[in-house]
């Protein structure tokens, strides 16, 4: 309750309020620039098409798109290229040792890094935008009669190249400077932005959709469902194992040094929301391949119906594979002991190098396997009680993830802020000043 109250107090802190304000105005720029559509395309029949589209990668990709794709806006592709080009950066670091020497050169090496991952989403960017062209063309084609595109060619497709390709500049530019100028992490925002803008249409359709037909009792469930899942992701995105480490006694002079016990938190979750987007877009492969009329897409489509218990298994199997894979590849358990080591730090029991990098390893395997089954029942559980209800939730656990995740380190942000800048915005009105003890006099 302390923390609520400070953070309503954000108003007060001068610095704190211009930076929410200039991050909710990069976010008004954003979502306007979602209904500026490309040109040469009809927004109606594409919609249209978008609509038959549903359970594919398109429709997945949509979500995240916040319904750019489906008006073929100008930021259609989204923020998604930065987010692959990214992970693309972070696993060159395992195989190539350039990329993984500049990892460890401190800020000059990130930002030759972050130059790199601006380089991979410009060219990710226009090879999607040509492909989102030529899939365009062909949809217009084969179902409405060139209805989508209303002059196909060349031109079409170098005009959508480039309009895509600088609508995601401009969104990485975007995200940079609320980084930089706004509160929380500007990329994750904009996903936020784009998720949370699709929850009114989602209630709107499910009320369209059962007139008459709406009964409190499946209401109530679903509403305790949604809130329990809430809870149980802010628990666990906040849960940390707290390696004990004791830093060792230096003396220079006549000052002792070190001596201090601190502790090395260790997520539960490392892996974040990139296990579940990698198993969603793989098992979204055979409904996006059947739709585009690909021999022998439709068999392997009904082997992975969504809803189906075949589904739900490879989806809880890959998403405790990639929680271990990823976990693996972004956190190096042998650099973690050999920062300890530098530091003069070690852990009680156990001897710096490698006997340290063995124990983080057992631990981060170990807390690996918990956070794999806590992402796989919070993606899994959504479709299930979905079919006992007879309700389809339009954005599963994954998006229920990414938004409470972005909505926590946002406050977090805003209470650091108010930390540094305004204690009285914490303590609240009336909770005085803090005050120095006074000597006693003589």
């Amino acid at each position: 309750m302390a923390t609520l109250a400070g953070i309503s107090n954000f108003h007060k802190v001068p610095e704190l309020r211009r930076r929410v304000i200039f991050t909710l105005g990069m976010l008004a720029v954003y979502r306007i620039g979602v209904f500026v559509t490309v040109p040469g395309v009809d927004r109606n029949v594409m919609r249209q098409a978008m609509s038959k589209q549903s359970g594919g990668l398109l429709s997945f990709f949509n979500m995240f798109t916040g319904g750019a794709l489906e008006n073929f806006s100008i930021f259609a592709l989204g923020i998604m290229p930065y987010i692959s080009a990214s992970i693309i950066i972070q696993l060159m670091g395992m195989v190539y040792k350039p990329v993984d020497e500049l990892r460890k050169e401190g800020e000059q090496g990130r930002r030759k890094l972050d130059q790199y991952t601006r380089y991979g989403t410009i060219a990710l960017s226009i090879f999607q935008s040509f492909g989102i062209a030529r899939l365009a063309e062909s949809i217009s084609s084969s179902e409405t009669g060139g209805g989508i595109v209303i002059h196909p060619g060349w031109g079409f497709q170098i005009l959508t190249v480039i309009t895509l390709t600088t609508g995601t500049a401009f969104l990485m530019w975007i995200g940079e400077q609320i980084t930089e100028r706004g509160v929380s992490n500007g990329i994750s925002l904009l996903i936020f932005a784009s998720i949370i803008t699709g929850v009114p249409r989602g209630i709107a359709q499910y009320f369209a959709q059962h007139q008459g037909d709406i009964q409190p009792l499946n209401m109530a469930v679903i509403g305790a469902f949604i809130v329990g899942a809430i809870m149980v992701i802010a628990f666990f995105e906040n849960g940390r194992r707290q390696i004990p480490i004791v830093y060792s006694r230096r003396q220079v002079g006549r000052r002792v040094y070190g001596g201090q016990e601190a502790h090395l938190p260790l997520k539960v979750n490392t892996a974040g929301t990139i296990p579940p987007i990698f198993a969603s877009s793989l098992l979204s492969f055979p409904a996006t391949m059947a739709q585009l009329n690909i021999p022998g897409s439709q068999a392997l489509r009904s082997m992975f119906e969504r809803g189906d218990w075949l589904f739900n298994t490879g989806y809880t199997l890959l998403i405790v594979f990639f929680c271990y894979f990823y976990t693996n590849v972004t956190f190096q358990p042998v650099d973690v002991a050999e920062n300890l080591k530098k530091q003069q730090a070690n852990i009680p029991g156990i001897r710096p190098g490698k006997q340290t990098a063995d124990y983080i390893h057992r631990v981060v395997q170990r807390i690996t396997f918990g956070g794999a089954i806590y992402v796989a029942v919070v993606c899994v559980l959504p479709s299930i009680i979905g079919d006992l209800v007879h309700f389809q939730f339009r954005f599963g656990g994954t998006s229920l993830m990414i938004v409470v995740g972005v909505a926590l380190d946002t406050v977090n942000q805003i209470e650091a802020h108010l930390i540094q800048r305004s204690y009285e915005g914490l303590t609240g009105p009336g909770a005085g000043r803090i005050r120095a003890r006074r000597l006693p006099e003589g």
